[in-house]
């Protein structure tokens, strides 16, 4: 099941990494849109992170290694949820610190979403 939950987040991380790079400005939209809707759109935030959190928290319990890299990203993704839900002013600080005027800063964040699932798929398939 463990490396089941690795596959998951290399797929999960290498999607958003992509996405985050070649789409800067659909997400800085998209985290806009959430901004001015509010606390539910800190929700919907909310969801995300404790959807793909809660996967790993609740599957895979490795504390060792590479595999301990997705381990803390599911907790503190189900961390971020748990905050977000029960604190939305939290959240709506993050949101309105979306760098509108910063696509870039997505780009980055892209780029260390890849590492990220580099290191992990390597780990899982040729490490």
């Amino acid at each position: 099941m463990e490396e089941a939950i690795q596959l998951y987040a290399v797929i999960h991380l290498t999607t958003m990494g992509v996405s985050h790079i070649l789409q800067p400005r659909v997400w800085v939209e998209f985290f806009v849109r959430l901004r001015e809707w509010g606390h539910p759109g800190v929700f919907v935030v909310g969801f995300m992170s404790l959807g793909f959190g809660s996967i790993i928290a609740a599957f895979h319990n490795v504390w060792e290694g590479i595999p301990l890299l997705v381990t803390l990203l599911g907790w503190a993704q189900v961390a971020k949820g748990l905050i977000y839900f029960a604190f939305p002013a939290v959240g709506m600080r993050a949101l309105s610190r979306v760098p509108a005027q910063r696509p870039g800063a997505y780009v980055f964040a892209g780029a260390v979403l890849l590492a990220l699932a580099g290191a992990i798929g390597y780990h899982l398939f040729g490490g």
